[in-house]
């Protein structure tokens, strides 16, 4: 019974990331931002109790891969569709009354895809990450969403890129670009609590909370960005 239950956790991700992808057809980015926000703690979860159990299964991985999929790459996908077609100066090319463009949104869940595979497939991402996981890429998504909704975001002008359509599709190939890319990034798996094992993360983790504290949901991005350095430094 009790190997069963990071399978169990992989699977209300899986659920949560189908809420999201049917609340982004509704219009309710908000919402549509909960249900991610809910798959990220149950991706955490299911890992944790996996390394707690020492339980794992084939199963386990291959579901854990298609959450994964759906909650971090397929729901952000639909959310930045939303945040494209609303965006301006967005030109114009129709066909069926789809704007070509702003299906470049769907990007994500395909590089999303390949970065998934790849982490199934390479024995490097052990102990670190090669390219941006794609919880990272789904919650910088996810800021987008809450800051265009003028949600917990005191930067004003970080919120008017938003609706910034040339910054949409230059970040949206930017986020494809980095879960591919062949960058070593910190994994945020802390094996135990010791300083010198886990300095460049708890450093990472101190920074954040303050950022989080002080610019709320507009922190998210600056610290995806702190996160890419911290993790160079750490390499070299």
């Amino acid at each position: 019974m009790k190997k069963n239950i990071p399978n169990y956790l992989t699977s209300l991700n899986l659920l949560s990331g189908i809420f999201a992808i049917y609340a982004t057809t509704t219009g309710s980015l908000s919402w549509a931002v909960i249900f991610i926000i809910i798959a990220a703690i149950l991706d955490f979860m299911d890992g944790a109790l996996a390394r707690l159990l020492k339980v794992s299964s084939e199963l386990g991985k291959q579901l854990d891969s298609l959450a994964d999929l759906v909650s971090f790459g397929l729901a952000p996908g639909f959310i930045m569709f939303v945040l494209l077609k609303s965006s301006h100066p967005l030109p114009e090319i129709y066909i069926a009354k789809i704007n070509l463009l702003a299906l470049i949104a769907f990007f994500l869940p395909l590089f999303s895809a390949w970065r998934l595979a790849k982490f199934n497939i390479d024995p490097r991402q052990e102990g670190e990450f090669i390219g941006l996981p794609t919880p990272a890429n789904a919650l910088m998504v996810a800021s987008l969403a809450l800051m265009n909704q003028h949600i917990l975001s005191p930067i004003s002008w970080m919120v008017e890129l938003t609706s910034n359509s040339i910054f949409l599709l230059c970040l949206t190939l930017l986020l494809c670009i980095l879960q591919v890319a062949e960058l070593p990034l910190l994994s945020l798996k802390f094996k135990n609590l010791s300083w010198n094992g886990n300095k460049s993360r708890f450093i990472l983790l101190f920074i954040s909370i303050i950022l989080l504290i002080v610019f709320q949901v507009s922190a998210i991005p600056i610290i995806l960005l702190l996160y890419v350095l911290i993790s160079t430094v750490n390499n070299k």
